[in-house]
């Protein structure tokens, strides 16, 4: 479904991804893992147009099939196409309420259908019992809920997610990776980006690691979490 060969990308002078390939198969949870600023969110952002690479080239299938270069999409028409991207950070609406939040998600197919938001407090109780809130006055995991769902909400073939753990308490982390589990088992395919490299390697089909802009392993979730040099680096073995 993604294909991403050879990009690179620069911040002036410096050279921050390198020579970075791996994809991405329909109906696959792939995981990106390093530490913090390894490259995983540049990755991350040029795939969605946010950052253009200075060589390299990414593309994705999609629905209607033959090959569309990602390069000639504009970032707001991203969406449109079939992928969603849940941020680092969440950035959603913090003025609007949590109803207004979700009905910004399926701005590009016209009015929401009541079905997409029973699915989606379905997935998210608790948003349905604060959906006349505030978005900004919710905790931090229920603003995660928020922007998951948001993007849920324009039926994405590929869900692409920056950091969904970050800053939520170990209770929290758990359920939303159960979240992106059932997510796996319904059929949406999802790119992972994930500094917390137990948790990702659990539930991911594959995972590559990212190290100073450049991928050093590959290979399934479970090879990864039993490999010594992945458990000394990365989980504390």
């Amino acid at each position: 479904m993604l294909k991403v060969d050879n990009i690179n990308v620069y911040y002036d002078k410096i050279h921050a991804i390198k020579d970075v390939s791996f994809e991405v198969n329909a109906g696959e949870v792939v995981a990106l893992i390093g530490a913090n600023g390894a490259g995983k969110t540049t990755t991350l952002h040029t795939i969605t147009g946010l950052i253009r690479p200075e060589s390299g080239s990414i593309s994705y299938t999609p629905e209607d099939g033959g090959i569309l270069d990602l390069a000639r999409v504009a970032p707001h028409k991203m969406v449109a196409r079939g992928l969603a991207h849940v941020p680092e950070g969440r950035r959603i609406f913090l003025q609007m309420t949590v109803l207004e939040n979700l009905e910004m998600g399926a701005f590009c197919k016209g009015k929401p259908a009541k079905e997409d938001l029973e699915n989606v407090f379905g997935r998210f109780p608790r948003l349905e019992e604060r959906k006349k809130q505030v978005a900004g006055t919710l905790s931090g995991g229920e603003q995660q809920m928020l922007a998951m769902g948001r993007a849920l909400m324009s039926h994405p073939r590929l869900l692409m997610l920056d950091e969904p753990s970050m800053g939520l308490s170990p209770i929290l982390v758990e359920q939303i990776f159960d979240i992106i589990a059932e997510l796996h088992k319904s059929g949406t395919t999802i790119l992972l980006v994930e500094q917390n490299a137990e948790m990702a390697l659990q539930i991911a089909d594959r995972a590559y690691v990212l190290e100073s802009g450049r991928v050093v392993m590959e290979g399934s979730g479970a090879e990864l979490a039993a490999s010594e040099e992945i458990r000394k680096a990365y989980l504390g073995g």
